[in-house]
């Protein structure tokens, strides 16, 4: 009889470790957590640009599209940041935030001989709303997003000072703008928990964006010359994170 009660509260013992190590490892992506992502956030544009067309010389409109020329965006990293609430056990909303990055624009075709034209800082926090396979004590959870994003750039420059010469002539200045933009953001990902609160995750996202740009210079006489162009910068974004759920 000794022997069977020693057996039970054994059994016991053992039913209450192996629940605690179940309680622990389950998922805590349910409804009303909240997970904060980080890691390594890589910006992929997928760019072109419209020939650049001079507008207008000394305030007379001229029209004259630059045949030839163009330019794209390079490829930047950065470190990425994404909150996201749990609303169902499937449904969340998420943000998508960078810290702040540089994007050189590159000359290409008649434009190809300066190398990089200038850069910028772009903003683009986004709102996604992210729906997550599986169940919610699923380790492994892949998901699929659709949201907005709203860009606008800083410190955009023109850092070239031969394509300034040649283009407005020695003495010449010029400052450069971007158009600000809503787009949406197409993102598909999966995470995986490790224990209940600390998870791994990959997210691919997509956003079409497309921005103006703005050329103001001067020359040396003051005359006003504007140019304008119209770049597809479509980045595709690639993050590997390290997440929290509380």
């Amino acid at each position: 009889m000794r022997n069977y009660s020693r057996k039970l509260r054994s059994a016991g013992v053992a039913a209450c470790i192996c629940s605690a190590a179940l309680g622990d490892n389950a998922s805590s992506q349910t409804a009303g957590s909240f997970t904060v992502a980080t890691g390594w956030l890589h910006v992929a544009p997928q760019s072109s640009a419209t020939p650049l067309t001079v507008e207008s010389v000394g305030g007379m409109t001229v029209n004259q599209q630059l045949p030839g020329t163009g330019a794209h965006a390079t490829s930047t990293d950065t470190m990425g940041i994404t909150t996201e609430y749990y609303v169902t056990d499937h449904v969340g909303v998420a943000t998508l935030i960078g810290l702040p990055l540089t994007v050189n624009l590159v000359g290409d075709g008649a434009l190809g001989k300066y190398g990089t034209l200038g850069s910028t800082r772009p903003v683009p926090p986004a709102v996604v709303l992210r729906y997550h396979l599986f169940e919610a004590q699923s380790k492994f959870r892949p998901f699929v997003g659709l949201g907005v994003n709203y860009t606008w750039f800083t410190q955009v420059r023109t850092t070239n000072s031969k394509f300034i010469t040649d283009n407005l002539g020695p003495g010449g200045s010029a400052h450069a703008s971007l158009s600000s933009s809503w787009n949406p953001v197409f993102e598909i990902g999966a995470n995986y928990a490790i224990t209940k609160h600390w998870s791994v995750g990959a997210a691919v996202g997509y956003v079409p964006l497309k921005t103006h740009l703005t050329l103001d210079g001067t020359t040396a006489n003051g005359t006003h010359i504007v140019s304008r162009s119209t770049i597809r910068i479509n980045p595709i974004n690639v993050f590997l994170n390290v997440a929290y759920t509380f």
